[in-house]
């Protein structure tokens, strides 16, 4: 383990002020209600003024982060000292009202629980460690609380050692618990960050075609009557051949900028044939050629029968998301892939089969999650399975296909299973 990155602070790992302060105000006056409680109503005898102090002083702290602190996330520098400080106050708290065996003393287990969730390993290591030992010194030196006939209680070590190992236990399990969580939680916005930005940019492209187009056309009546002008300008100069060479090159450029403008247009016009609806069938072709270009692996296309006429609605996140699964079988494969398209009256169904080394077996049912790893095949974001997959699966999936990764039979490769209800919305017989 690289030790270096334990304490490493990363933007979106920070504890929020509002949160805090409001969790420390409800244990302050969780406090205050069960001191007063146990002194006043039931009548237990122990120092309660010195209890009293010490909740006023996380009070003061309290305060002080509401107003001193200016940044509203805190990093492990701003947020450990104030976790530090609770861990510290709490035990005073349990010193002074029975030690470990206050039903209280599960709660020092906090502190390490919400840094587990919000701030760096390194720190949530520390306040563990300290955790224990605090928990160590409470159950051998504390002020004891008088039982119910007024006499002090005793146990034994074994006993506390009990007590000890099963707090243990809860704060490792719920502290692994709170980093898994939030690891996951991490790597999960970062993927839909991703997902998030290819869906603009594909939009971005579309609108800036828009653009183009606009201002080709807002531009063509300027440029013609340029042009107008210019002509007859060059009548009326006659044989002055200066004026009348500059006035050609205004002609020639300014039908340099209507052809220009022209292809813009044309351009436009086939983008929007692009997103239009089209055969389901036609797209593939389309995908599959794109690859054909620059892969020489052989690439098939088999449909099955003439119901696969289909139209479609073209759309962004229809073609990323089966360019993604057809280039992924094209990297992975040896030299071989097949697609079929399969439709009937129940079910319009992809195929994309290659004859590669096929997933890995300790994956194959996480595929589609981000960031999976394998312990047989490195898979991260630039292999094609691991945040590549996740978009790919999840861009279908908003089209309202289904997806299902296994084993192909034939060609012993990878297989993908992408399929739709005929009666979806985007997609109609």
């Amino acid at each position: 383990m690289n030790f270096s990155t334990l304490f490493r602070t990363k933007e979106n790992l920070s504890l929020d002020k509002n949160t805090l302060t409001i969790l420390r105000y409800i244990a302050i006056f969780g406090q205050f209600l069960a001191v007063s409680i146990v002194y006043y109503y039931l009548g237990l005898p122990f120092p309660i003024i010195e209890s009293y102090l010490i909740i006023l002083f996380g009070l003061v702290t309290n305060i002080y982060l509401q107003i001193g602190i200016k940044y509203n996330q805190l990093k492990d520098f701003y947020a450990a000292p104030f976790l530090l400080y609770d861990l510290i106050q709490l035990s005073a708290l349990l010193y002074l009202t029975g030690g470990i065996f206050n039903p209280f003393s599960f709660l020092l287990i906090i502190p390490a629980i919400v840094s587990s969730t919000f701030l760096s390993m390194g720190t949530t290591i520390i306040l563990g460690l300290i955790t224990s030992l605090l928990l160590f010194i409470i159950s051998f030196f504390y002020l004891p609380l008088p039982g119910e006939n007024m006499n002090l209680l005793h146990f034994p070590n074994f006993y506390k050692i009990g007590i000890i190992i099963s707090i243990l236990i809860g704060l490792i399990f719920l502290s692994y618990f709170g980093i898994r969580f939030a690891g996951e939680k991490k790597k999960t916005e970062e993927a839909f960050k991703k997902l998030q930005e290819v869906i603009y940019k594909e939009y971005e492209l579309e609108s800036l075609g828009g653009q183009a187009a606009a201002a080709a056309h807002s531009l063509g009546t300027p440029l013609a009557t340029i042009s107008v002008v210019a002509k007859e300008l060059k009548k009326e100069i006659g044989d002055n051949k200066d004026l009348s060479k500059d006035i050609d090159l205004l002609i020639s450029q300014s039908k340099r900028c209507s052809e220009i403008l022209k292809r813009i247009s044309k351009k436009q016009i086939e983008e929007d044939k692009f997103f239009s609806s089209t055969k389901l069938e036609n797209l593939l072709e389309e995908i599959i050629n794109s690859f054909k270009e620059t892969s020489s692996k052989e690439i098939t296309l088999v449909p099955d029968n003439d119901k696969n006429k289909i139209d479609i609605q073209r759309s962004a996140e229809m073609i990323y998301g089966l360019r993604n699964f057809i280039g992924n079988a094209i990297k992975f494969s040896k030299s071989r892939v097949n697609i079929f398209l399969i439709s009937n009256d129940k079910e319009i169904k992809i195929i994309v089969n290659d004859d590669g080394p096929g997933f890995p077996k300790d994956i194959i049912e996480k595929l589609g999650e981000p960031y999976i790893k394998s312990r047989s095949l490195e898979l991260n974001s630039n292999s094609g399975l691991g945040l590549g997959t996740f978009l790919g699966k999840t861009l279908l999936e908003r089209q309202n296909a289904k997806l299902l990764f296994k084993e192909d039979k034939n060609l012993g490769g990878a297989s993908v299973v992408i399929s739709w209800s005929p009666k979806n919305i985007l997609i109609t017989a």
